[in-house]
């Protein structure tokens, strides 16, 4: 750490506390060299996921793909905003903290019909038919009895 101000590399912590709900680490410091005094954050930087896709490519783990999926899911189903918002929320927390930064795709889609079969049968229903790829009434038909 070097002072923005006079560029020593003598600074003292004055004071530190949490910040932004835990998350955040702010130290408030002084360059016993000059007096300049400034503030620092320090944030956990958490592991970027890759999704392993079916065909062995990766790629990028995209929070908005998971949403858009799960939204397209709950479409007209009896869920709030809020209660959809903490549902993504759930689910990133479970991939992220399975210990790798590899997460094969057919996982990601097993977490979410899991969560889902909790929270609504119909938006279970939506999202197995496409996760699950439902050629003909018989696959609805033998989804639909698994959850009755």
């Amino acid at each position: 750490m070097v002072c923005p101000e006079c560029k020593s590399n003598k600074i003292k912590v004055l004071e530190k506390r949490n910040a932004d709900g835990e998350q955040v680490i702010r130290r408030r410091r002084e360059c016993e060299s000059c007096g300049f005094r400034f503030t620092t954050y320090e944030r956990i930087e958490a592991a970027t996921l890759v999704v392993v896709k079916k065909d062995g490519t990766k790629e990028s783990f995209s929070s908005d793909k998971l949403k858009v999926g799960i939204e397209r899911a709950l479409e007209k189903r009896p869920i709030t905003g809020v209660e959809m918002e903490d549902f993504i929320h759930l689910i990133e927390r479970n991939l992220k903290s399975r210990g790798t930064n590899e997460i094969k795709s057919s996982e990601i889609g097993d977490a979410v019909l899991s969560k889902l079969k909790e929270l609504d049968d119909v938006a279970y229903l939506r999202f197995a038919s496409v996760y699950k790829s439902f050629d003909d009434i018989d696959s609805f038909k033998k989804e639909l009895e698994s959850i009755s």
